[in-house]
């Protein structure tokens, strides 16, 4: 079947972290095709066809909360609010076994995925808070369900991430706002390139779809549960494997 929803989000402010490649990327170009205005958090900036009138570019780091905070006050200060944000800011690192990994990168991977998380969704929920029917998406992994070999920080960090959404989805869950995650399955974008190709073989196996999946899988998904279509799920996970998710 060819047919997909359509959504109009005209009105609305969105921030996505790590918009400027991959799923993010994706994500963002969706938002604007559906009529919102899209505030870009990243390290570097869009490409050249995501920069117009409706989207603004802050360069963030999700590590550091200064830089969040001066964005979130940027986004405010140009659009009053936020109703949507999308937190796919990430970090693979090293596909090795634990102990031949980095304990620096170690850190920085959980930093990223998950301290990263953490910090946007505090600088900006007393924000979203003021919006009606407010939406959080927080792109995880099913290496946080799974535990995948030789990711051990990857998949804590995605664990995480899928414990923090429970948690800020039950603290919300009386008032419009709703949280939710998406555990996708390996996905064809560029953080694959930083995992060796043996890795990623693994991963294509351990689909019964034996692919990868695609960022406009991961978009059709994202733009649903930002919708009010998405008005009795919280503190959820969304699977996106391919059918390898087993719980």
């Amino acid at each position: 079947m060819s047919i997909k929803a359509n959504y109009d989000f005209s009105g609305c402010s969105a921030v996505v972290t790590g918009g400027s490649s991959g799923i993010g990327l994706d994500i963002a170009r969706r938002l604007l095709a559906a009529g919102a205005t899209v505030s870009i958090w990243d390290r570097r900036a869009p490409p050249e066809d995501l920069q117009g009138d409706r989207v603004r570019f802050s360069q963030v780091d999700v590590c550091d909360i200064g830089s969040l905070e001066n964005a979130c006050a940027t986004v405010v200060g140009q659009y009053d609010k936020i109703d949507m944000l999308v937190n796919c800011a990430g970090f693979a690192g090293s596909t090795l076994p634990l102990e031949q990994t980095d304990p620096q990168e170690w850190q920085q991977v959980i930093a990223v995925n998950l301290l990263g998380v953490y910090n946007t969704c505090r600088v900006a929920v007393p924000v979203m808070k003021q919006a009606p029917g407010a939406r959080i998406v927080n792109i995880a992994s099913l290496a946080g369900k799974e535990g995948t070999p030789n990711a051990s920080a990857y998949s804590a960090a995605k664990a995480g991430v899928l414990a923090l959404t429970k948690s800020l989805g039950k603290e919300l869950a009386q008032t419009a706002m709703r949280v939710n995650a998406i555990a996708p399955a390996a996905i064809n974008t560029t953080l694959l390139q930083q995992m060796s190709p043996a890795h990623v073989q693994t991963m294509i196996e351990k689909s019964p779809m034996k692919r990868l999946g695609e960022c406009d899988e991961v978009s059709e998904l994202t733009l649903w549960l930002l919708s009010g279509s998405c008005s009795f799920s919280t503190g959820a996970v969304f699977d996106l494997s391919g059918g390898r998710a087993t719980y």
